[in-house]
């Protein structure tokens, strides 16, 4: 009885003869290649999501700060202090301030406005750069990957026509290791694809939102210089302290 139930629990424990490690060891040093490649694809592309998911989120959040908070600054130095260091909007703000400073030490005639509207495309587009970083490895990855993984399906099916040539016949046991090994391949070539692809989508969408706010903010940063301060965005104005009891206080129209 102990011996039967022993022996249930070895074939249980038995490894599977068409899984992933068989269909490696089936494959040689060419699957093993290709295996490898496919995973670095695959761990790459999801660090590159989400570091520049984080660097999306913080440049999001800092719109938002600025949105509510900047343009109610006295000055733009003032406004540039409440931003964070190393930021894309701080960027702006501080490459604009230089242009106005520079525009001063112009000898040849140069328009106030032509000459800070270059700086802040020139400021926009470092941005914009370090913003699509990484985007061309995840495309790289989408588009070549399931033809890695073709290619190990190539090898597969390579290896089970020739087990067929050797043994005369195409019977289950000869070809279910080589064809079982080229489908895993093809699977994992897939596997590491798809989620690329859907990455660099959403990540591209998210980028042209963020440089959209980057161009609205640029184009009042160069209204608001060239104009002396007079000209500026219509920020809502904040609720004050006394003013919001007030309207808690107030009683609700029947």
């Amino acid at each position: 009885m102990l011996i039967s139930i022993a022996a249930a629990a070895a074939t249980k424990v038995e490894e599977n003869p068409y899984g992933l490690k068989a269909a490696l060891e089936e494959g040689g040093i060419i699957s093993q290649t290709v295996f490898a490649i496919l995973c670095l694809m695959s761990i790459f592309s999801f660090y590159i999501l989400f570091t520049k998911l984080i660097e999306q989120q913080k440049i999001i959040n800092q719109g938002k700060k600025v949105r509510a908070s900047f343009w109610r600054s006295a000055s733009l130095k003032e406004g540039g202090a409440k931003l964070e260091k190393n930021t894309a909007y701080k960027q702006l703000v501080d490459d604009g301030l230089a242009a106005q400073e520079q525009h001063s030490k112009l000898t040849d005639p140069v328009e106030a406005h032509d000459w800070m509207h270059g700086s802040l495309a020139r400021s926009e587009a470092a941005i914009n750069s370090k913003l699509g970083g990484g985007l061309a490895f995840l495309a790289t990855v989408g588009a070549t990957a399931p033809f890695i993984g073709l290619f190990g399906t190539v090898i597969g099916i390579y290896r089970a026509l020739i087990k067929i040539g050797a043994s005369g016949q195409a019977s289950i046991d000869t070809v279910a290791g080589p064809v079982g090994e080229a489908l895993i391949m093809t699977a994992l070539g897939l596997a590491v694809a798809v989620p690329a692809v859907l990455a660099y989508n959403w990540l591209q969408r998210r980028n042209k939102s963020i440089q959209e706010d980057l161009n609205s903010f640029s184009v009042d940063l160069l209204g608001y210089m060239v104009s002396g301060g007079q000209v500026r965005p219509v920020v809502a104005a904040a609720p004050t302290a006394a003013a919001r009891p007030a309207a808690a206080a107030a009683p609700k129209k029947a």
